[in-house]
Formats: C-alpha cells, structure tokens, sequence
C-alpha cells in the first residue's frame, strides 16, 4: 500500500517550470511547490502473500488496486 504524491501532476506541474526557464527566469527566483495530488495504491497480489486482509472500505477508497 502507497500514499504519495501523484507523480503524474507533478510532472505536469514541471512543465510550466521548464517553459518559464526556457525564457529566461532564473530556477533560483521560481517558488517551491508542494504536491497538490495524493494516491493511494494498494497492491493486493502482495499483501495477499503476506497474509493481510484489506477492508473493502480501503480498496473503494484507492486510486488504484493492482490484483
């Protein structure tokens, strides 16, 4: 199970940071941005190895279930 930032946003957030480089804006001058967008994965093929049950209340909650 994996709760972290969207990766998937963040490099389209990045693109907006390449552009403004691009023409000409110093990196040092570009405001820090934090992650917006969270995931929650949960890999059931592993936590069935490890003997775990997820409650189904977590697995309708999550962004994506590998099984």
């Amino acid at each position: 199970m994996s709760y972290s930032a969207n990766f998937f946003a963040m490099w389209r957030r990045a693109t907006g940071y390449v552009d403004r480089i691009l023409k000409g804006e110093h990196p040092a001058d570009l405001p820090i941005e934090q992650a917006t967008e969270v995931a929650l994965d949960i890999n059931l093929k592993t936590a069935k190895v490890l003997g775990l049950k997820i409650p189904s209340t977590l697995l309708t909650a999550a962004d994506e279930v590998i099984e």
